[in-house]
């Protein structure tokens, strides 16, 4: 995680330095406001900001509020107004509103709940956190499915309850480093995901083919293994080679996955299926691969097929398979 990433983090330190801190969450906006619901600044005691509620239109609102809250030791519901003048000079058309919950560490948000918060985050476990005005902090693993599938923090029904989703980042482990690897590395990267590129063979998998990304030259199955398979990975396996993807896709059949998806034609993907159930894989599980690979668009050349399985990814993403 990058330094952006890691607000409850940067307050969970400020707290244990003894500086005191406040986490302010964008809880709903309006029109085009600059950061989406869900969007965290973390704010010492000392004054020291980390993130983003508003782009800076609105941040030294927000701090002067925060550092009150702390003195206080109490929540408070901010709501402000983004001019169209200030959502211009972040890059908006047109301005919007937005309401901001500050909560103080220790007196309104548990330094152990946040602990727990942090812990959850750094082993990659899905994590959701209910606040509100008047409701007690509290950590939930379930009941939020939807939620955790679209990434999407927001007020239950009942219009006070607030539940903030705690995701790791997602991955794309690409098994074959091809012509379609090339378009779909950085394509990938766009979209959100940290690629992971796994190859033995030297002269697919070079620096001088995928500069600046993280390259395994280890069998594809070990490889995975080592980098980890869960349900914010996705998983491609370009190599058309039985003896290089077979043993990725066995890994991840077994695993929690959220996408696999496997190149070849809809003979080699029946040759493919064959080999599994003679494994012992059942047909539910089999089911799992999107087999050929990426949606039907007509997709003629590398970066369009790159494109067609970036598409399907995230359509299995959002919507589920």
């Amino acid at each position: 995680m990058d330094r952006f990433d890691r607000i409850p983090e940067i307050a969970l330190g400020w707290q244990r330095a003894g500086k005191g801190a406040a986490l302010a969450t964008v809880v709903e906006t309006w029109g085009s406001a600059p950061r989406r619901v869900g969007s965290q600044l973390a704010i010492s005691g000392d004054g020291e900001i980390a993130g983003s509620v508003s782009g800076g239109c609105v941040e030294g609102a927000v701090v002067a509020e925060a550092m009150d809250a702390i003195e206080d030791g109490k929540p408070v519901m901010l709501e402000y107004g983004v001019s169209d003048g200030d959502a211009f000079a972040v890059g908006l058309a047109c301005g919007g509103t937005i309401r901001v919950l500050v909560e103080p560490v220790g007196p309104v948000m548990p330094v152990a709940l946040l602990e727990e918060l942090v812990a959850a985050r750094g082993a990659r476990e899905p994590i959701a956190y209910v606040t509100g005005m008047t409701a007690a902090p509290r950590l939930a693993r379930d009941g939020f499915d939807e939620r955790f599938r679209m990434d999407r923090s927001g007020f239950e029904a009942d219009g006070e309850t607030f539940v903030a989703i705690h995701n790791p980042p997602l991955r794309m482990i690409i098994v074959g480093a091809v012509h379609i690897a090339q378009a779909l590395v950085p394509m990938a990267r766009i979209a959100g995901y940290d690629p992971l590129l796994i190859d033995p063979r030297e002269s697919f998998a070079s620096a001088e083919r995928f500069p600046g990304e993280t390259i395994r030259d280890d069998w594809p199955d070990e490889g995975v293994q080592a980098f980890g398979l869960d349900a914010r990975t996705a998983l491609v396996l370009l190599t058309h080679d039985p003896k290089l993807d077979d043993p990725a896709l066995e890994q991840a059949l077994s695993s929690d996955v959220f996408y696999i998806g496997a190149l070849g034609s809809t003979r080699t993907h029946a040759k493919r299926v064959e080999r599994l159930r003679e494994r012992g894989h059942g047909d539910a599980a089999i089911a799992r691969i999107h087999g050929p690979v990426g949606l039907d668009i007509g997709a003629a050349g590398p970066a369009e097929i790159a494109l067609s399985i970036l598409a399907e990814v995230t359509r299995v993403l959002r919507r589920g398979a």
